[in-house]
């Protein structure tokens, strides 16, 4: 008969480790389960995103920085503040305007019309077919812009569009009665919204599918009705993500070019009124002005973008 010795306070405290185990062990595993990251696989991943970052550097860093830099020299190459009084001029103020106004509604109704199909997908299955299907068209809507969507807007509701003669020889409507809606301004809206909406059921459906079931059931248990969930639990926790979405909508439309220069052939919004200034001879009393509008631009770009990287940080401390 065998009788076990009894372990000493040491051997207690000290963690017992398999035969041929060694300290390295116990070190910090990383994502992939493979141990710290050496030195030569960080240098082999920072390999992997040269192109990218090669690509961004030359399509979208030197562009910008050398598009903004004009506007602070002379037509004679000197360093100048002078052309900064385009700001002054009723024209580009009023294409500011134009841009903040389009961009400003098309992403309100869209942020709305968007999170609404997010709220009525919320009763479908996550894996299932009207799920797949909303989630497939969306990402090619959100797609779909430039001057396809254009041409598809005049098709449906310019002068000759089906739509036009169908709600005409119907109901003798004409909803080009006071002018093009189309081809103005305001009419920008339209096709703005249209990619808006898709847009947003991509960005704000994981927020939506991140309300756990947990929260709905504790709220019932103590007594609260679904009105009150949805106001007091549900609203609050959703509100980051849908004011980063319609940040997010924002920046799209505000940015967007192809779309209103094939429908609008003058400017009216910042993107066409740079483009004005690069092509036309005529000079709005300052030389490079579209430098100075990019700098415009670039300025309210990176507001919204400051406040969208806020709000997402919120957003997901409850994705977590």
């Amino acid at each position: 008969m065998t009788t076990r010795s009894i372990p000493d306070a040491k051997d207690l405290e000290a963690p017992t480790r398999p035969a041929g185990s060694s300290a390295s062990s116990t070190a910090p595993r990383d994502a992939r389960g493979t141990g710290a990251s050496s030195p030569r696989r960080r240098s082999v991943a920072w390999l992997g995103f040269t192109p990218f970052a090669a690509y961004v550097l030359l399509f979208l860093a030197i562009p910008a920085v050398i598009a903004v830099a004009s506007g602070f020299f002379s037509a004679s190459g000197s360093f100048t503040f002078q052309n900064l009084q385009a700001f002054a001029d009723p024209t580009i103020l009023k294409a500011f305007q134009g841009s903040l106004l389009v961009s400003l509604v098309s992403a309100v109704l869209g942020a709305v019309i968007g999170a609404l199909v997010c709220f009525a997908l919320l009763g479908t299955k996550a894996e299932g077919f009207l799920r797949t299907v909303v989630d497939a068209v969306s990402s090619v809507l959100a797609q779909f812009g430039g001057v396809m969507l254009a041409f598809a807007f005049i098709a449906t509701i310019g002068f000759q569009g089906f739509v036009t003669l169908w709600l005409k020889s119907t109901f003798g409507f004409d909803i080009n009665s006071d002018g093009a809606l189309l081809y103005k301004v305001p009419g920008l809206i339209i096709p703005y919204t249209y990619f808006s909406i898709p847009l947003m059921i991509l960005t704000f459906m994981p927020a939506m599918e991140g309300l756990k079931a947990t929260w709905g059931e504790a709220a019932a248990t103590l007594g609260a009705t679904r009105r009150q969930y949805w106001i007091r639990i549900a609203m609050p926790v959703l509100a980051p993500a849908f004011f980063g979405s319609l940040l997010l909508l924002f920046a799209n439309s505000f940015s967007s070019f192809a779309t209103a220069a094939a429908l609008l052939s003058q400017g009216g919004i910042v993107p066409l009124t740079i483009k004005q200034q690069l092509t036309s001879e005529t000079i709005l009393g300052v030389a490079n002005t579209a430098g100075v509008l990019a700098l415009g631009m670039l300025v309210i770009m990176v507001v919204v973008m400051f406040f969208y990287s806020l709000l997402q940080r919120r957003a997901a401390r409850w994705q977590r």
